[in-house]
């Protein structure tokens, strides 16, 4: 149930985020709102890292395979994305064609076991799931 709970305040606050970057955009630029975003993210992380754990941040060092460590990149490209396609098809619409995007790369990641995945089965149903929430994308549209 926890789970449900903090991925439901996930989608809430990418919703709010993409609203708010995107009228950041709209008054500065969008490499400047994607840096804002970053730099107040990398901000909150030393923060809460004071009131956490505080495991050793050569840790990072580590991490196998490296490629692993393009996060922050994708994290800045995924500002930009969802910035632009806010700006361009508004807010319920980016973000009904973010989350099924999601789910489709999520639901292939896990179906050919990619990046250290446990690999699982391929379901019909799970992708006749993906297919309806491609119709409702395009039902949404109309």
């Amino acid at each position: 149930m926890w789970g449900i709970i903090i991925a439901l305040i996930s989608g809430a606050l990418m919703s709010l985020q993409g609203v708010f970057n995107t009228e950041v955009t709209k008054q500065t630029s969008i490499w400047v709102s994607a840096g804002w975003v970053q730099v107040t993210a990398f901000i909150m992380c030393i923060v809460m890292w004071f009131f956490s754990g505080r495991e050793p941040i050569a840790g990072i060092f580590a991490v196998r395979p490296w490629y692993m460590l393009a996060g922050g990149i994708m994290g800045a490209l995924i500002t930009y994305t969802v910035i632009k396609s806010m700006g361009t098809l508004g807010p319920a619409q980016a973000a009904l064609i973010i989350v099924v995007a999601q789910i489709i790369v999520a639901y292939a990641i896990e179906v050919f076991g990619l990046f250290g995945v446990d690999k699982a089965g391929f379901e019909w149903k799970k992708l006749l799931g993906a297919a309806v929430a491609i119709a409702g994308i395009i039902i949404f549209k109309r």
